[in-house]
């Protein structure tokens, strides 16, 4: 793939924002001119930071940025574009008026260093809901208890609709993006990949329409389970489920706890496969997970135990094997991600290659 620095967008690039003031859609796009990096919004200039490397990289905020209410949100997107830029570095230093420093602080997404500088960690920057969730959350849902089919378990916040996630993928070049399943406008699509007897061998859910919308339905109807469609650049390729594993068939074969969440994953589109397809949505849909509600320590799953491939691109990514257990319908194997392992070792940067490689790569498509 080519990049040109003077034109390509990133990290951001084509991806909606939702402010809490108004509602309303935006575009934040990154764009690098040498050192310069330049923010903006529907493609009117927003903030310029101009960008110093090191073992520490350094963003400045040139100039005044202008009062508008996605100017922190813009500060955040600077911050993981240079990040991206030099991805071996740890954190970003950031020279910024003291009224954004201060919101900065109070809100977690910069801290002082041992030298007083204010800097944002990549740890830090890639739990920021911000950048990347693009719906509702249950983040601030208080806690409170229920009853259902004999299980108690905290009270969910209600399901969102439409788009929930973007994310630009730099070595795609394309946005991967997830949204609420549509029954209107996705039966047809989910009706066919699950007919595909690439996806029927591990699903078991081949049929007619009539079943197909009765399937659907019934994930949208439960409280329980998100189901999403994986999109990249806006085409749909896959098929998610993401779930609370207390209220879910594997709650009762491990200790649950109360905001453990599992998924379930089909892959409809046979031209979205292979390592650098894998490596955009795996991590992008346990990062959505991650970020939607803090409370969320773990990420379980329990692929079938003769899925040898997607076991192995399971370890790749981080998640380790608990144990194989017998569910009445398949022998399966239990496997868990930790929230800490997920940011603390930057998950979502392809693992297959050696650091210095992975980095390099990262490099030459932000440089």
């Amino acid at each position: 793939m080519q990049s040109n620095a003077s034109s390509m967008t990133h990290a951001v690039a084509g991806q909606p924002w939702s402010s809490d003031s108004t509602a309303a859609s935006a575009i934040l796009q990154s764009r690098w001119d040498g050192a310069t990096l330049q923010l903006s919004l529907h493609g009117a200039p927003l903030q310029a930071w101009q960008f110093t490397p090191g073992a520490q990289p350094r963003i400045a905020l040139a100039g005044t940025a202008p009062d508008h209410p996605l100017a922190r949100a813009a500060t955040f997107a600077a911050c993981e574009a240079a990040l991206a830029r030099t991805p071996a570095a740890e954190a970003i230093a950031l020279d910024v008026p003291d009224a954004l420093a201060a919101a900065m602080l109070r809100e977690g997404s910069a801290v002082r260093d041992a030298n007083g500088q204010l800097v944002s960690r990549v740890e830090q920057l890639w739990q920021l809901p911000a950048l990347w969730h693009t719906g509702t959350s249950g983040r601030d849902f208080p806690l409170q208890y229920a009853m259902s089919a004999g299980k108690r378990h905290p009270l969910r916040a209600p399901k969102p609709g439409g788009q929930v996630y973007a994310r630009h993928i730099p070595w795609l070049n394309q946005v991967f993006s997830m949204r609420v399943a549509d029954l209107d406008a996705d039966l047809q699509c989910f009706h066919g990949w699950m007919n595909d007897p690439r996806v029927a061998v591990f699903w078991q859910e081949e049929g007619d329409l009539a079943r197909h919308r009765g399937y659907l339905q019934a994930q949208l109807d439960d409280p329980h389970t998100i189901p999403l469609i994986g999109c990249l650049d806006g085409k749909p390729f896959a098929y998610f489920e993401v779930y609370w594993a207390r209220e879910n068939r594997i709650g009762p074969y491990y200790d649950a706890d109360d905001f453990d969440r599992g998924w379930h994953v089909l892959i409809g589109d046979g031209e979205i496969r292979g390592k650098a397809y894998i490596s955009a949505w795996l991590p992008s849909l346990m990062h959505y997970i991650f970020l939607d509600d803090p409370r969320t320590q773990r990420i379980v799953g329990e692929p079938r135990i003769d899925h040898v491939q997607q076991i192995r691109n399971l370890d790749r990514s981080g998640f380790a094997k608990v144990k194989a257990f017998d569910f009445p319908h398949k022998r399966a194997m239990l496997v868990m991600l930790l929230r800490e392992r997920f940011f603390g070792e930057r998950l979502w940067v392809p693992q297959e290659e050696a650091p210095a490689q992975a980095c390099a790569a990262l490099a030459a498509l932000a440089a």
